[in-house]
């Protein structure tokens, strides 16, 4: 083990074993960010670099974190989520690596903003962040440490949307890597990688039976297609509510029954908030839910749901499992909510498989290295992935698959180069 003097506010470090063995296993299914974190143990691209990361702690996390140390990066960790941090994880990761974390399961809001004011604290030349909170209090109250800023990175969706109206309104001041948006990002990770976790969570939290439930998703992003074709893969009968017109046209062309929550909320059995937006769910919803109604959340924030309005329509409020309240409603029905309303695949089970956040992560670190290669080369803004990155992504992942696939013969590149070629 490494030295303990390592700066933490861990729960137990005596777990540190176990994460180790965990991280470890994870490691098995992420070959991308393994050759990654190769090139970047001999490269040394971070070298001098003060680095920040707000993440979800988990075992696939501890594998960037990893990565950026062995690219020479002076690198901090903290959880971006009070309720997916996994404890041995985050012992491990000081006791094993020599990584400093500030992260317990379980945080109460002030040691979590704490957490982001010592994240601060490191003046960080890079950030990189899970919903924006950090990005978002060193604007507003750190605005003397931007010019140690070189740029952020963000994988959620949430945040990027965060982003954007950073922009809008002047105040992004500096490169920002749209790292969600990248293909080998929100193609897999938000839809394979969410759409698994999301029911490993509901199933662990309550092992209900999915097959012949009617399941309502709220969204259908990338995120709402993965829980909603999972859903229906376990049995249950899937419908979709949306904001959106033309989502709303390809959940109904993908076979899914849509309608406006206020029609869905009377016969659902289990509710699955996906879409980054507030109170999609809310008391007048609970009113005409079924008895038992069980509504959860994969969104990033536990704001999806009016945890609030329920409350103050609760004559009592219980745990009846881990991970599960039941709010007993004054008119007699309950409603039962998972992981207090915030990310019911981190909250109760282990978030995604570590073979779609291999290619997220290789993302990240890519995008970090992206940000200090091009050091005062790039105006203010938000920057997607660049196409080669995430076609070098892709090829490794396939490769590490043993999957081969063709390539364009000179006759095919000619033509797809050429306008002069027709009927």
């Amino acid at each position: 083990m490494v030295a303990t003097q390592v700066k933490n506010d861990v729960k137990d470090l005596s777990l540190a074993p176990l994460g180790k063995q965990r991280i470890e296993w994870a490691g098995r299914e992420m070959p991308v960010l393994r050759q990654i974190q190769e090139r970047f143990a001999q490269e040394k691209p971070l070298a001098g670099i003060r680095l920040v990361a707000c993440c979800h702690v988990t075992t696939e996390t501890a594998h960037l974190a990893i990565a950026l140390k062995n690219a020479g990066a002076d690198a901090l960790l903290i959880a971006s989520n009070p309720l997916s941090t996994q404890d041995d994880v985050a012992a491990s990761l000081v006791m094993d690596y020599g990584i400093s974390v500030f992260a317990k399961k379980g945080e109460d809001n002030d040691t979590y903003h704490r957490h982001v004011n010592i994240a601060l604290d490191h003046r960080p030349n890079i950030i990189i962040d899970d919903g924006s909170d950090v990005v978002a209090t060193l604007i507003q109250e750190r605005q003397n440490q931007l010019p140690d800023l070189i740029g952020t990175t963000e994988e959620t969706t949430t945040g990027i949307v965060r982003l954007r109206a950073m922009l809008k309104d002047g105040v992004l001041t500096f490169p920002a890597m749209n790292v969600n948006d990248a293909d080998t990002k929100h193609f897999f990770d938000n839809r394979y990688g969410t759409g698994q976790s999301t029911l490993d969570g509901i199933i662990r939290a309550t092992n209900i039976l999915l097959a012949g439930k009617t399941i309502v998703v709220a969204g259908y992003g990338w995120c709402g297609k993965g829980t909603a074709l999972r859903a229906r893969g376990m049995g249950a009968n899937v419908i979709v509510t949306e904001v959106d017109p033309v989502r709303a046209i390809e959940a109904t062309m993908d076979g899914f029954r849509v309608m406006p929550m206020s029609l869905a909320a009377p016969l659902g059995d289990l509710f699955i908030t996906v879409t980054g937006n507030k109170h999609v769910i809310r008391g007048e919803h609970f009113e005409v839910m079924k008895d038992g109604a069980i509504v959860c959340n994969s969104g990033h924030f536990d704001i999806e749901i009016d945890l609030k309005a329920l409350k103050g329509m609760a004559s009592e409020v219980k745990q009846v499992r881990n991970f599960t309240e039941e709010y007993r409603l004054n008119s007699g029905k309950s409603v039962v909510v998972l992981g207090e309303g915030r990310l019911v695949n981190l909250a109760a089970a282990e978030g995604h498989p570590s073979a779609v956040m291999d290619m997220s992560f290789a993302n990240q670190a890519l995008a970090c290295e992206y940000l200090v290669k091009h050091k005062g080369q790039l105006e203010p803004g938000l920057y997607s992935i660049p196409t080669e990155v995430d076609q070098e992504i892709a090829r490794l992942k396939l490769q590490a698959m043993g999957i081969a696939i063709d390539s364009l013969t000179s006759e095919q590149l000619t033509y797809m180069n050429s306008w002069t070629s027709g009927t």
